[in-house]
């Protein structure tokens, strides 16, 4: 009995020190209006200067989400024990009030959608302006990654977007600044002047899509001249523009993919910031995921088919 307790004491002392602890610090980053805007922030507790800092933004479609659900944690203690800074953090979710009025018409929903994501990208960068203002975090300016879940996805794909088509939104950061890299699970880009524009150099991008997802278009969906385009025209443009990504196609996937490469594809994750940011290698990498067997999936979706898989009206 003494030896087997002596072994379980030797067991926990030694998973104790192989797997790094974490330590979670939580911060006021900003207060708009009524909004206090909280981030967390992850380090392994044996790292004093970071590889890199990875800053991540929750789903739930504009309406709903935490930056401290339990579903991401795994994500980011990988991260932290990776010897990467991750912070976390709040924004504001311009479509939890919406009412069903604002869906009415195309025009209507672009609108908001558009007040919407601009929210959550300012918020965003108001963060990432708040990291570079704490020097004692050891955050390397050049080495910042975004990534999101959903509409998380959404915001930091577009806040990409508004920095190299130099908006007016995009001010709110330092001059000449750009993060080093964007990891999507299921995202999209919103353009309400035809089509997607790269008027600067993206930085590299790694895309996670389910070509069934109902929830945020894999390709495309347009309104006229406006449209939402997915991670399919989001490589196209990039590799147009020469520009380096990697593209993660789970064909037969739906909207679950805003979540499970964060715990079945980590690894990837951390080549992708190994090689393409660390590293910066130039390069395009495709990856088609099938699961066989599996029924067959709806691909074909009408916009309203999107709004009702995420709103219900």
């Amino acid at each position: 009995m003494n030896r087997i307790l002596f072994f379980l004491l030797f067991l926990c002392a030694f998973l104790s020190c192989a797997c790094p602890q974490i330590k979670k610090e939580t911060c006021l980053y900003s207060v708009k209006g009524t909004d206090s805007l909280y981030l967390d922030r992850y380090t392994a507790a044996d790292v004093t200067k970071p590889e890199a800092c990875v800053i991540f933004l929750f789903g739930g479609g504009f309406v709903r989400g935490t930056r401290d659900a339990e579903s991401y944690r795994s994500y980011f203690n990988t991260l932290a024990e990776s010897g990467y800074t991750v912070i976390s953090i709040d924004y504001r979710l311009g479509l939890k009030n919406a009412g069903k009025e604002s869906f009415a018409t195309p025009e209507q929903f672009l609108s908001l959608l558009k007040y919407t994501i601009d929210l959550a990208v300012e918020d965003l960068y108001d963060a990432t302006n708040y990291v570079l203002s704490r020097p004692e975090w050891s955050v390397d300016s050049s080495r910042i990654i975004i990534s999101g879940s959903s509409a998380g996805a959404i915001s930091v794909l577009q806040a990409e977007y508004e920095i190299i088509n130099k908006s007016v939104l995009a001010r709110k950061l330092p001059e000449g600044f750009n993060f080093a890299g964007v990891v999507s699970f299921a995202g999209a880009i919103l353009s309400l002047d035809g089509g997607l524009k790269l008027n600067g150099s993206a930085c590299p991008v790694m895309l996670f899509h389910g070509d069934a997802d109902a929830n945020v278009p894999f390709d495309r969906i347009e309104f006229g001249p406006a449209g939402i385009y997915g991670s399919v025209s989001v490589a196209e443009k990039m590799k147009e523009q020469n520009r380096p990504y990697c593209f993660y196609h789970i064909k037969n996937a739906a909207h679950e993919i805003a979540n499970t490469p964060m715990n079945e594809h980590t690894d990837e994750i951390k080549t992708f910031i190994n090689r393409y940011i660390l590293q910066q290698q130039l390069l395009f990498i495709e990856s088609v995921i099938e699961q066989i067997g599996k029924p067959a999936l709806k691909k074909d979706f009408q916009p309203e088919d999107y709004i009702i898989s995420n709103y219900g009206h």
